[in-house]
């Protein structure tokens, strides 16, 4: 597990703060105490925001895949998205976050509570 890595911090900062983290990541497994989906398809509970972790040549699958599973927000971590996967996105009708990230977005808005 690497702890020091965005992809394992913000997550486990929003769940400390009462959101449940459904993880996503091809190789699966268990992080934060929930299993690990290897695919957005496979995902079987309600979920409202896919935030993406992925290279920028994988965007533009997430974000069609965000599509197909209904989600309502795309949020592209730093350095994440395509303006190809945005456009997509958008388009699709999905409120689309790009180069934020929510760990200081949450403490901006809310506070570290």
């Amino acid at each position: 597990m690497h702890e020091h890595k965005p992809s394992h911090f913000v997550p486990r900062y929003l769940q400390e703060h009462g959101y449940r983290i459904v993880p996503v990541n091809p190789r699966g497994g268990e992080i934060f105490g929930e299993g690990v989906y290897r695919r957005l398809e496979d995902v079987d509970v309600p979920f409202d925001a896919v935030e993406v972790f992925r290279l920028p040549a994988e965007a533009a699958a997430v974000a069609r895949s965000a599509v197909a599973c209904g989600a309502r927000v795309l949020w592209f971590q730093l350095g994440t998205h395509t303006d190809e996967a945005v456009r997509f996105a958008r388009e699709a009708g999905l409120t689309v976050v790009a180069d934020r990230c929510m760990m200081p977005e949450h403490r901006r808005l809310f506070g570290d509570r």
